[in-house]
């Protein structure tokens, strides 16, 4: 039979599978009996198909797929022994014991005489009995620990060991379902009470492991403990306790909303609730978090981090964008509420620095996820409601907050806060604040200056004088923190020309004067982490020049310092400090004009922009060692861990892309790796932009290239590289991407059969 015909015969394709499983070629032969099943237009042929490949799902330890083909095979054929057999087998293998045995049981009943069935069901009635024991010494245990947590007097040492006993129980699924069964939620809602933060800790941390990936569990908690009280702790605790209560919202939220997605077999199989009552009950609690004055900074930040992550839509091919719309409805003002305060008034909610940025963040993501222009609109005309009522009202008080929530909205959507300027009198009253006797007025308004800087199309006088205006203000006035704002200011100014050399928007010199002081002050740990993080801002926009950033890797203290902010709890200079090393490394996107067209343009005497001889080559690679030596990849493994809104996509692939330039070099490669940068790569190229997705993907295949995977990513993070790699294979990559992709997935196959069969799925998921 031809090849053509050969691909064409279900049959023909079993048999070469069957000669594939004998000669150990899995994968192989996985790929033979897919296709045969796609052509199979017999029942009694595909469920025999089904049970090979279940065989094969065995053999390559996929034991989810293994009982999944299996299950499918008995559909057609419930007397099928065999397929029950491989079903037993694989639930033998994914724990579940109750239902390996039935199926044990009902193959010894078909063929009693089967040594093989009769040895599983000997072997899975020992480990039933032994589960059973362990479950009885586990009630026990629980009991133990929970008596001594809540004992006032018991030793501090025992009571610190059961809490990690109990974290550390909650986290297996056995452990996890002996807290919940013996009323373990009502004592950790006791233990959450407790004033002692360790405690309050191991509570939240082991409600964690009861709630992770377990739908009907963790509707059953939030009902019994009620987000109120974990609300309260997560607005009312230390930083750490805000930070752990943050993190079981999270694991909440996804076991809610990817719970029903899962297929649930066996004695786990219910018919649960749509959780859509209790996500929009939980959000709600968020949002009157927002203004409330008894909740702490950290807090806040932790709920706006949560309406971040869980609102707006993952992909914008999915239509539903209704939580969206919700949330505007319900707490457009109330996110207002906290873009406006001005933390130094009184009678506000607490803040921390980045609470206006988690705002501004969070503004510009629910914009972007408006599907209309009547949407768009109904959004502008609550913000300009809002800012108009605070700004009508009499006092300097309700203005600042008005002023204040512009800065906000042109940080998000810029759009917004563009129409929001056009207010009649705003801009006036921005303007004579710049030269106000008080700080906090001054600052209030250098601030909306700067952000309408470059944005503010429609605001002719910021647009025609913020040059002068902000020069007067660096030069006259006395206090370092609206001084460093000016300075920002006049940065931002002075680098619209991007790094076009021939685009100078200074005298010679004034630029380079700019940053020496933007530099001064970045070391200068006398001043505020605030003002700090302002001259990095400055140096973000500074360092299009070239000479600014030879000078910058060579002044090592300000490079120190740069990286220590950025491991800093101040997450606002995280976009800064990427741009800063975007500039300094190259690693933007350069395009190259057509010779011919560049000719024709100087010929038209249009401008042609122009290259800094600093920017060749050889001292971009000069640039790079020095940044190395400066511990730059440490600072950025820092920034990729941070859980903050200001960890933007935008922020994510500057990130992505200094990584790649670092590791451009083969022997610079061990240095990244060795201070965590392949383990840094990896959730940057599944959760970035799509130009970010691409450049942590070739990064992470320069890396498996040249170095032992083993190393780089250590355990099962090896098998998480692959996805990326294959993603490098598509046409859209170019020819070199495609290329490094294949070595590294050549490497990677070397390593393990397990590995080897990962490796060798396709860019669409099928079995190469």
């Amino acid at each position: 039979m031809s090849m053509d015909g050969k691909e064409k015969d279900p049959a023909a394709l079993k048999e070469e599978g069957n000669t594939l499983f004998k000669a150990g070629d899995m994968p192989a032969a996985v790929c033979c009996y897919t296709k045969a099943l796609k052509l199979s237009d017999s029942k009694a042929d595909s469920a025999v198909l089904y049970r090979n490949r279940s065989a094969c799902y065995l053999k390559l330890e996929e034991y989810n797929k293994a009982e999944s083909d299996a299950s499918k095979a008995l559909d057609s054929d419930p007397g099928d022994v065999k397929a029950r057999f491989r079903r037993a087998q694989a639930f033998l293998k994914l724990g579940w014991l109750d239902q390996a045995f039935l199926d044990a049981q009902r193959c010894a009943q078909l063929e009693p005489k089967n040594k093989a069935f009769q040895d599983l069901l000997r072997q899975l009635g020992a480990q039933i009995q032994q589960k059973s024991m362990q479950q009885k010494s586990t009630d026990a245990r629980v009991q133990q620990m929970f008596s001594l947590l809540l004992d006032a007097s018991a030793n501090d040492g025992d009571r610190q060991k059961a809490a990690q006993n109990l974290v550390v129980l909650s986290r297996e699924d056995a452990g996890a379902e002996q807290i919940f069964r013996n009323d373990g939620v009502k004592l950790i809602q006791k233990l959450l009470q407790s004033k002692q933060e360790d405690v309050v800790l191991s509570a939240l941390r082991t409600l964690v492991g009861l709630c992770t990936g377990h739908q009907s569990r963790t509707m059953a908690i939030v009902n019994e403990l009620g987000m109120g009280q974990l609300c309260t702790v997560m607005g009312s605790g230390a930083s750490s306790v805000s930070l752990a209560a943050c993190h079981l919202l999270q694991v909440m939220f996804e076991a809610l909303t990817e719970g029903m997605k899962r297929e649930i077999r066996g004695k786990d199989e219910a018919i649960l609730p749509e959780p859509s009552m209790e996500l929009r009950s939980m959000l709600r609690h968020l949002l009157e978090m927002l203004p409330a004055s008894d909740v702490l900074g950290p807090g806040r930040d932790s709920a706006i981090n949560l309406l971040v992550k869980q609102v707006p839509r993952k992909s914008l091919k999915n239509p539903d964008n209704s939580l969206t719309l919700w949330l505007i409805d319900q707490g457009l003002k109330k996110i207002l509420e906290v873009a406006g305060t001005v933390p130094e008034l009184t009678d506000r909610p607490p803040l921390t620095d980045n609470s206006h940025m988690s705002c501004s963040v969070l503004l510009g993501k629910l914009y972007d996820d408006l599907k209309s222009d009547k949407e768009r609109e109904n959004f502008n005309k609550l913000c300009e409601e809002y800012v108009q009522q605070h700004f009508s009202k009499s006092g300097i008080g309700p203005k600042l907050r008005a002023i204040q929530t512009v800065s906000v909205l042109l940080q998000g959507p810029s759009e917004v806060g563009n129409r929001t300027l056009e207010l009649s009198g705003l801009i006036d009253t921005v303007i004579s604040l710049c030269a106000s006797e008080d700080i906090t007025h001054q600052q209030v308004a250098v601030e909306a200056v700067i952000h309408a800087a470059g944005k503010a199309k429609r605001a002719s006088f910021i647009t025609a004088n913020g040059v002068s205006l902000l020069k007067d203000l660096y030069k006259k006035s006395e206090n370092d923190r609206i001084r460093v704002r000016a300075l920002v200011g006049l940065c931002k100014l002075g680098s619209a020309g991007g790094t076009d050399f021939s685009m100078k928007q200074f005298a010679e010199g004034s630029t380079l004067k700019l940053a020496k002081q933007c530099r001064k002050w970045l070391c200068n740990e006398s001043l505020p982490p605030t003002s700090r993080r302002w001259s990095v801002e400055g140096l973000a926009y500074l360092t299009f020049d070239a000479d600014v950033k030879e000078d910058l890797v060579e002044d090592k203290n300000a490079l120190l310092a740069m990286c220590e902010l950025a491991k800093s709890e101040d997450k606002t200079v995280l976009f800064a400090v990427g741009s800063t090393l975007v500039n300094c490394t190259n690693s933007y996107d350069v395009e190259k004009p057509d010779p011919q067209m560049v000719e024709l343009a100087k010929y038209a005497k249009q401008h042609v922009p122009e290259e800094h001889p600093k920017d060749a080559p050889s001292y971009v690679e000069k640039r790079l060692k020095k940044l190395l030596e400066a511990g730059v990849v440490s600072a950025l493994v820092c920034m990729v861990k941070q859980e903050s809104p200001a960890l933007t996509e935008a922020c994510r692939e500057c990130i992505a892309r200094v990584f790649l330039a670092l590791v451009d070099r083969q022997e610079d490669r061990g240095t990244v790796v060795a201070q965590g940068g392949g383990k840094a790569l990896i959730p940057l190229a599944s959760d970035n932009t799509d130009v970010g997705k691409i450049k942590a993907a070739q990064a992470l295949a320069k890396i498996s290239i040249t170095s032992n995977p083993e190393i780089a990513f250590p355990g099962e993070r090896i098998y998480e590289v692959v996805r990326p790699l294959v993603s490098l294979l598509s046409l859209e990559c170019t020819l070199l991407q495609n290329f490094e992709a294949l070595m590294a997935l050549t490497n990677l196959a070397g390593i393990s059969e397990r590995l080897r069969c990962k490796s060798c799925i396709c860019p669409r998921g099928t079995i190469a």
